[in-house]
């Protein structure tokens, strides 16, 4: 007859609960990690020699034991060391093993980087921090108010450096502007934070400038845009935004030669706004088509319609670029899912304090969430639109037979979903 037998390793195991097996499983998988990595440099110069056939690349067992705060919570980790005797010849520069899994530095990972400014953003106040973190992180975390108050210091610094950089190396062929309002209690008024982001040459987007804004009026959005040019930035083809008067007066004074986009999630929310929401679903898909939806809804509710038609050519802008990239042209979506969880929030307990670390912490969550901005569709085409090239409904117009251009009025009778 078979019968299980537990040791009192494996009895010890039974008895974790499910958080500390997450943080031993964690444990486990990360030890592993690093040792194939050692293991595999190690084996990649294992026919280097020296002069009594030694090899200049081994193994030198394992360095001082410390905690990695992950998303599990802390991990002990000792970290497999290398012995690596190899010299440059040309530098005279001795080689070094460097984990690109954990690097000598490392004690946070990044994933915990992003959550701070976020919960500060919230509205946890620094000393909300350790009774908030230390049931998710455990009370070693070392995440106290001081340490808190430590690293807002720090992104304040790192922000202020941001957006002192000279720009004359960055082309930004087509930016996103946005001003996000936090609903957090702070030590003046709401913070109202104005986000540019950009699209290089080669189609990758990055965060161009995160400043403080008064409700995003001209004045504010222009003092910004001036800055941008006098640090080097030229003119972007195109802007694209939603509807705040503030930011295209102010475009038209800094870069009077930048063609506008205004956003369409945006317009379409104010336009469904204006009409009853039993007509909602209908007047989506209207909307497809500006001529389709005026002739259907123009007499009944002219205010809705007007909307959509008073500024069609802000609207239809995108029809003259590659159809690549209209997906990316007809919204600010880079800056709104940014923002989206923060946003939502409308009751906070205790606000992060003054609008300086209101804006470090909206420029941390950027930076966190700029590694995952998509690039543009068709990043070859990005050269193209910066040089000038004509493009007709979405295609370089020496690809069509010769043909008048087509006005925003005529693109208008054509569905605006096409992508």
């Amino acid at each position: 007859m078979l019968s299980v037998v537990i040791n009192d390793e494996g009895r010890s195991e039974l008895s974790l609960d499910l958080d500390e097996l997450v943080c031993e499983g964690a444990r486990r998988m990360l030890a592993t990690a690093l040792e194939a990595e050692v293991a595999a440099y190690v084996a990649a110069h294992a026919e280097e020699v020296d002069g009594r056939g030694h090899r200049l690349v081994r193994r030198n067992g394992h360095g001082r034991p410390r905690a990695v705060l992950t998303g599990a919570g802390p991990i002990p980790v000792a970290a497999p060391r290398v012995d690596d005797r190899r010299v440059d010849p040309t530098s005279g520069q001795k080689a070094a093993f460097r984990s690109q899994i954990l690097p000598p530095w490392c004690r946070k990972s990044p994933k915990v980087v992003e959550v701070l400014p976020l919960l500060y953003l919230h509205g946890l106040s620094s000393g909300d921090f350790v009774p908030a973190l230390e049931g998710f992180f455990g009370s070693a975390a070392g995440l106290s108010a001081s340490v808190i108050t430590r690293l807002t210091a720090q992104w304040q610094a790192e922000r202020e450096a941001f957006m002192r950089r000279l720009l004359v190396d960055r082309d930004y062929v087509y930016c996103w502007a946005d001003g996000v309002h936090f609903n957090v209690c702070l030590d003046d008024e709401r913070l109202c934070c104005l986000v540019i982001i950009g699209a290089r040459a080669d189609g990758t987007k990055e965060l161009v400038a995160v400043a403080d804004g008064y409700r995003e009026s001209t004045d504010s959005w222009a003092e910004l845009l001036r800055d941008l040019r006098r640090r080097g930035m030229g003119a972007p083809v195109v802007m694209v935004g939603d509807g705040a008067l503030g930011l295209w007066a102010a475009l038209r004074e800094v870069f009077p030669q930048t063609r506008s986009q205004r956003c369409w999630v945006h317009r379409v929310a104010n336009v469904l706004a204006a009409l009853p929401k039993s007509v909602h679903a209908g007047a989506r898909r209207a909307l497809a088509a500006i001529e389709v939806f005026a002739r259907d809804y123009g007499v009944k509710w002219p205010k809705a319609v007007t909307k959509i038609t008073s500024d069609a050519d802000a609207l239809l802008c995108f029809y003259d670029f590659p159809a690549e990239h209209w997906l990316h042209l007809k919204t600010t979506n880079p800056v709104e899912s940014t923002f989206a969880t923060v946003r939502l929030r409308t009751r906070v307990t205790k606000g992060p304090g003054s609008k300086i670390q209101g804006l470090a912490m909206a420029f941390k969550l950027l930076e966190a969430a700029e590694q995952r901005w998509r690039a543009l569709n068709g990043p070859h085409l990005v050269a193209l639109v910066r040089a000038g090239a004509t493009f007709e409904k979405g295609y370089l117009s020496s690809d069509q037979p010769r043909r008048s251009r087509r006005s925003p009025r005529d693109h208008a009778r054509r569905p605006i979903h096409n992508s």
